[in-house]
């Protein structure tokens, strides 16, 4: 019903709107900064940082998740799930676990040992979603960034 494909360089109009999204509804879109051209070449460009997977339905981008390599001192090559989104309409029609099992099966062919990612504290429709994949839930570390 779904196509889960990898991402392709022009899907990144699509790939910012739902950024723009999620940035909505987690009350903070002036937050989006990104241009649409750094954004192609972070993830097209020479060396890109940045891998993902789009959600289509009928050759419409309805989903996302994007991630990249987090390299642990103690694990190794991790997988670090910057965000999976699902556009609102398409949300509690199974996208969002089939977006998950193809992260891990790539996590997996890529030699990866595991995968992280954060969620929100006051956002439990997603907690309880990815409370079915048995993850660890971490509330020791905080979260810090300087912005530049």
């Amino acid at each position: 019903m779904y196509n889960i494909r990898r991402a392709q360089q022009e899907d990144c109009p699509a790939m910012l709107k739902l950024i723009r999204e999620l940035a909505l509804f987690e009350k903070a879109p002036e937050q989006v900064t990104v241009s649409l051209s750094h954004f192609e070449e972070s993830g097209f460009g020479e060396k890109p940082i940045w891998w993902a997977f789009v959600a289509e339905d009928h050759h419409k981008i309805v989903g996302m998740a994007l991630y990249y390599i987090r390299y642990s001192t103690w694990k190794g090559q991790r997988m670090y799930l910057e965000d999976i989104i699902i556009t609102e309409a398409y949300r509690g029609k199974g996208l969002g676990s089939l977006m998950m099992e193809r992260l891990f099966v790539e996590a997996k062919e890529k030699g990866f040992n595991g995968m992280i990612w954060q969620v929100l504290d006051w956002n439990e429709s997603a907690i309880h979603f990815y409370q079915k994949y048995n993850p660890k839930f971490d509330a020791e570390w905080l979260n810090v960034s300087v912005d530049f």
